[in-house]
């Protein structure tokens, strides 16, 4: 069998994802939109020559008008939106009332509970929505509801995540590896979890500690973000004692952060400059992102996820499961060898889990409705597909069920 897809949004994340539903979706056609007309037909005319064989079409598109955006996806089986958060909602619906299964990269929690409110409607036109599908939240709470089940007892989930250059640079030793409208949005508010057995809330940029990964990362930090944990905290309520997320930085990182914060330069209330309103955090964005793009340096993900907790007889050992995916940027495709048409270690680790859950939607694997990853029954088998995708994403335990 094959597939209509329809992508919302032709950047990095929009254009790999739409590249492993044509090689790994049993995709029949490809649709891009977005508002851009030069980014879109950019993004075809690369995915036409790595995807041979394959209809990719481009369109121009403004997602904010929903009833515009239904119209163009109707005849899709799946939607995909690279979108930035404040837009899934309403391409969510769309998607819905097209007729079509949807999932997304999410990035907002309170966002991702609305769009779970499409439950209803979803399950009366006979498709799936399932948003924060992306790297973290996403393929990590993927791997921490694996590693639950996989467990006789577990109490405790923690998830660490980041991606990083492969030769960090001053200021802020990182690499821009997604807009930063939604890097600094994770560095503000507070960072839901799971502790005692209780909802909770903590300030982003705290709790700092150290961890420990392969080379070439080695000893990194990592503290409190907001969004990492999504809805798997009320999700795991009545079965864990603890749920945690933190973001992997290279150390001195955070510092560095929280003094930009402290000044007052990620905030959204105007000031007046020269008689002129200004929106601090805008300003930053526009300034910081060319000095924190680095586009010589190429990027990494690391992503741990482990559950544990009791085993099932007094004075014996505590069981645990971990899950750990080291991916580094180099010119891998699969389809190609030429280094300009590789896909970044973000991009990989981000569209690609996002793009194999809307396969498994569209072939109806995923019951109608709306839900989030954690929650899915077909976990293991998101988790083999991931895999198949090249992530090689490694285990260990304390002894086998």
């Amino acid at each position: 069998m094959s597939f209509s897809y329809a992508v919302l949004g032709s950047g990095m994340q929009g254009t790999a994802a739409a590249y492993d539903l044509g090689r790994h979706g049993e995709a029949r056609d490809l649709l891009l939109l977005d508002r851009d007309a030069e980014s879109v037909q950019c993004a075809a005319q690369r995915l036409r020559a790595l995807l041979p064989g394959i209809a990719v079409e481009a369109r121009t598109c403004d997602a904010s008008d929903g009833a515009v955006l239904a119209k163009a996806l109707d005849g899709v089986h799946g939607v995909f939106s690279a979108l930035p958060y404040a837009f899934n909602l309403a391409a969510a619906g769309a998607a819905v009332h097209a007729g079509a299964s949807f999932c997304d990269l999410g990035g907002n929690t309170a966002v991702v509970r609305a769009t779970l409110e499409l439950d209803a409607l979803a399950k009366a036109r006979g498709v799936s929505v399932i948003p924060d599908c992306g790297l973290a939240p996403g393929l990590g709470n993927v791997l921490a509801a694996c590693a639950v089940g996989r467990l006789r007892h577990a109490q405790h989930v923690r998830i660490y995540c980041g991606g990083l250059p492969q030769h960090p640079q001053p200021p802020w030793d990182y690499k821009l590896v997604f807009h930063i409208g939604g890097l600094t949005n994770e560095y503000m508010g507070n960072a839901e979890v799971l502790r005692d057995g209780r909802l909770q809330e903590v300030p982003t940029l705290s709790e700092l500690e150290s961890v420990d990964f392969p080379a070439p990362v080695g000893r990194a930090e990592a503290f409190t973000t907001s969004g990492g944990t999504s809805t798997a905290c009320e999700t795991f309520r009545g079965r864990l004692q603890s749920y945690q997320y933190k973001t992997v930085r290279y150390p001195g990182h955070c510092e560095k952060v929280r003094a930009v914060r402290d000044l007052g330069l990620l905030d959204l209330v105007p000031v007046q400059v020269r008689g002129v309103s200004v929106v601090p955090r805008d300003l930053f964005h526009v300034v910081a992102a060319p000095r924190l793009a680095h586009p010589e340096d190429g990027d990494l993900v690391v992503l741990r996820a482990e559950a544990f907790g009791p085993s099932a007889k007094a004075g014996e050992p505590v069981e645990w499961q971990r899950f750990d995916l080291l991916d580094i940027a180099d010119a891998r495709t699969g389809a190609t060898p030429s280094a300009s048409a590789g896909f970044s270690a973000m991009e990989r680790c981000t569209a690609f889990p996002a793009a194999a859950t809307l396969h498994l939607q569209v072939k109806g694997a995923v019951p109608p409705g709306a839900t989030t990853s954690e929650r899915l029954s077909v976990v293991e088998t998101l988790l083999a597909a991931v895999r198949l995708r090249g992530l090689d994403i490694r285990e260990s335990c304390s002894s086998a069920r």
